[in-house]
Parts: structure tokens; sequence; C-alpha cells
């Protein structure tokens, strides 16, 4: 997401991370959009919407106070993650005696990641979690299968996601499609909204050329010319050969030579090419600031925050990264009042300027 993002802004787009739409109307054939952050009220003014809420988009219906008959049908997925079951760099999928599938992959070097479940969920998006039922289901589907059982005392982190599944009326959540489906609401000479239901990060992609074929009529011109083009373009950072990693780290070795290489292999795997932005002027570790375990320090610190919008630790640790399963309690602490110190001092010279 945060590379699409980036990507993005790049090209010309304003990127309003954190951003909250209150409500939206049209007016004189164009949306007029309220929004919020951080306590700040602005308005907006767009020719169209497209409503990507995801697991949220029936709320964006009904802030828009439409009322569209396609539904989505959310459905819970749960992973667990252990310590290392097996040495090899393949995954294994097992077929369960309940008839759905399980799988377990390599994981962040140490670890090995075992999911999913599929069960229809019908809290908030931003409750879901993992439950004690679900990690005890996925350690007896993996115990099933390798020679040392899994237990729930073993899982070192578990995480949940609510899929937006389109409601196409299947009986079972595992049975509801995975593909997806896009609505179109556009009055006649009034501003036009479309609606993604569906779809998943495979193809996300061709989702989007989808969608701009819907609003094919009432983009402006230069739009409607453009071909697509992201079927061969790579994400920021992703502009080198996929069989050229080693080579790219090997590159890196060199140029950083005091640096220690797993930080150097795991920055690229992170980064891709953008690491020569990471890592400008960097001589020697010390130039690289302070550090907060696990071989994070201030420098890449820094650069989530001014290149990819982080704003708390979680965003580093967790979403950017998984080095939340390798820093302590303490460290991930003083990683927040970090980042939260040097966030709030950035928003107070914004506000001066």
């Amino acid at each position: 997401m945060v590379l699409n993002a980036l990507d993005a802004k790049e090209r010309g787009a304003d990127i309003r991370p954190g951003t909250r739409v209150i409500g939206a109307a049209r007016a004189d054939g164009h949306w007029e959009i309220e929004a919020e952050r951080g306590g700040v009220r602005e308005s907006v003014r767009a020719r169209a919407l497209v409503n990507a809420g995801g697991p949220w988009v029936s709320h964006v219906l009904d802030t828009l106070n439409l009322h569209e008959r396609a539904h989505v049908r959310l459905v819970q997925g749960s992973h667990i993650v252990v310590p290392r079951l097996f040495d090899h760099d393949r995954c294994y999928i097992f077929q369960n005696a309940d008839g759905r599938i399980i799988f377990a992959i390599p994981y962040e070097g140490d670890f090995t990641l075992i999911g999913t479940t599929d069960q229809d969920y019908a809290g908030l998006p931003e409750d879901v979690r993992a439950s004690p039922a679900e990690i005890a289901y996925l350690c007896a589907a993996a115990s099933e299968y390798f020679a040392t059982a899994v237990a729930p005392g073993d899982v070192v982190w578990s995480y949940s996601g609510v899929r937006p599944l389109y409601d196409d009326g299947a009986s079972k959540a595992q049975e509801a499609t995975r593909d997806y489906v896009l609505v179109l609401d556009a009055p006649h000479d009034a501003a036009p909204v479309l609606s993604v239901f569906g779809g998943k990060i495979t193809t996300y992609r061709r989702l989007a050329e989808s969608a701009l074929d819907k609003l094919h009529a009432h983009l402006p011109a230069p739009l409607r010319d453009a071909r697509p083009w992201t079927a061969t373009a790579p994400l920021p950072g992703g502009d080198f050969e996929k069989t050229r990693f080693d080579a790219l780290v090997g590159d890196l070795a060199r140029r950083h030579p005091a640096l220690d290489p797993a930080l150097l292999r795991r920055l690229a795997r992170a980064y891709g090419t953008r690491v020569d932005r990471l890592l400008e002027g960097v001589a020697a570790p010390a130039d690289l600031g302070r550090c907060f375990g696990a071989n994070l320090y201030a420098r890449e610190v820094d650069y989530l925050m001014e290149a990819e919008w982080a704003r708390c630790a979680a965003d580093i640790l967790w979403r950017r990264s998984k080095l939340g399963l390798r820093v302590s309690a303490e460290q991930a602490a003083a990683l927040e009042d970090y980042v939260v110190a040097r966030r709030d001092g950035a928003e107070r010279r914004t506000q001066a300027d």
C-alpha cells in the first residue's frame, strides 16, 4: 500500500494518509468532500470518487448517503507465527480434515507462518483479532503433519485480517467469491462514485485498470486517452531483475564495507534500489544514528517518516517490517518515544511556517 502511494505521489498525486472523510455531497457536477486530519478540517473538490474502502466499503457508502444494493461479506482470516519448523526455503500446503487448506511458509528467517482461517465476521473491521479458537485450530491442523507438534504456547505472534468479499450468497465463508465487483453510481449530470467490492492483492493492478475503464466517460480527455501501463512497471525500489537480488546485496557490501552484511541484506530486501537513498552519506555504523534493536537505526526510522509517512512505532515495526518479532517491549517503547517526538516537532514547525 505504501509503495503504491509513493509511486502515485512521484507521478503527481496528492497523498493524504491519515485523513478521514467526514462527509461528501454532489454539487455542480462535482463532489464536495469534508475531510479531517489531526483535528483540522478541510474541504476538497473532486470530479469523481473511488470508494476503495476495503472492509469499510459499506461504511463509506453510508457516509455518502448512498445505499448500494451490492453488499460486502466480511470474512476473517487469522494466522500464527511460531519458531522455525523446518530449515529449507520452500512452503507446505496441507489438506485439513475439514476440507480446508492450511499452509506453512518460511517467515522472516527464524520463523514459520501458518494460516489461514475462514469464518464470517460481524464486528468492526478495526477490532478483528485472532481468537483462541482459531489459534488452537491452526496449531492442531499443523500438528497433524509436522513431526513436532505445534501448541498455542509456541505462538510468538498472531494476526488477523478481514477479507472484504463480494456477497454472492455463498453459504460458506470459504466458498464466497474472491473476485472483485465494481459498482458505478453515476446519475445523469451528477458526479460519479465507483465502489470496489472484493478483490485481493494479487490482482489489484488489473482491478485498477478495470476501475478506470468503468470511469472512462467521466475522466478528463488526457486520462481517457491514456493506455494501461502498470502490467510491467515495478513499484519504487523494484527496478532490478528479480534474479539479481544477490548482486544488489553484493554491490551494497562493496560500497558499504563497514556495515553489517545482515543489515545490508535486510535493507535491500525491504527497499530494493531505494536503499541508496536511505544510505546516502553513510560510511560507518556511527552514521546510522541510534540503534533501537534488531539492526534498526535512526537513519532508517527517519527515512520511513520522511519518505513513507510512518507516524508511530507500529508503522515501522509491523506495517513496514516485521522487526516487532525481534525487539523487546522496552525497545519498542523507546522507538515510539523517538517517533512521536520527531513527528510532533515536525508538525509544530509546519504550523509555524
